[in-house]
């Protein structure tokens, strides 16, 4: 069987960036990935700030979607969902979550492992008030993840509910919040010849971090 012509070849480093980029140093990950995701914002085309996050399921299956990071300093990386999405439920009976940022422009990636907790209520009122007013309304008509029978459905929703709160204030729906994700470990990848990739790994000790790096 041949390899299938939707197969790109392996990339031709003959001047590519990343074959000439010194190894990853740091003391601590909140810094770089800061430093990581400004390069992504000058490059990256489209969401330098999305990323996949993976879950389990009540039988032990993976789960995993892309969402955009909203917040994040040295207590975790914070998004927001409908608690009653797969997502939602998933992360509020198993909250052990892995997060992945992938900026193809650059060749590097980050990988976080940890565990979630919901963010302050006032954290949540504070994003949901920065949303626009049809994302608002939005976030109260869509039923996310239950079977929809049609997009008229969904339609009539966000009209129904767009007449419910006129030109007043949409509250924030009680079901929909943020989760930060408290990191336990997080992995610094960058792309290298031949297959040769510089890794760091940073892993909580305490109240600090130990650093270790790893075979590509």
């Amino acid at each position: 069987m041949s390899r299938s012509d939707l197969i790109p070849p392996s990339p031709d480093y003959a001047d590519a960036h990343a074959a000439h980029e010194a190894e990853i140093d740091a003391s601590e990950p909140f810094a770089l990935f800061g430093q990581w995701l400004n390069d992504a914002r000058a490059k990256e085309p489209n969401d330098p700030n999305a990323m996949a996050v993976a879950t389990v399921d009540e039988n032990g299956l993976p789960d995993v979607r892309m969402v955009l990071l909203k917040d994040f300093d040295a207590q975790g990386f914070v998004f927001y969902t409908n608690t009653q999405s797969a997502k939602g439920q998933q992360i509020l009976a198993n909250p052990q979550v892995a997060l992945l940022f992938h900026w193809k422009s650059l060749h590097r990636q980050v990988r976080i492992r940890g565990a979630a907790e919901p963010v302050s209520a006032a954290e949540a009122d504070e994003y949901f008030a920065s949303r626009a007013r049809n994302s608002q309304i939005g976030a109260w008509a869509s039923e996310q993840s239950r079977p929809l029978e049609s997009r008229f459905a969904l339609e009539k929703r966000i009209a129904e509910y767009g007449l419910k709160f006129g030109l007043g204030k949409v509250e924030r729906p009680p079901h929909w919040t943020g989760f930060r994700i408290v990191p336990q470990f997080i992995e610094f990848w960058r792309d290298k010849p031949f297959r040769l990739h510089d890794r760091v790994k940073f892993e909580r000790a305490g109240e600090g971090w130990r650093q270790s790096k790893l075979y590509p």
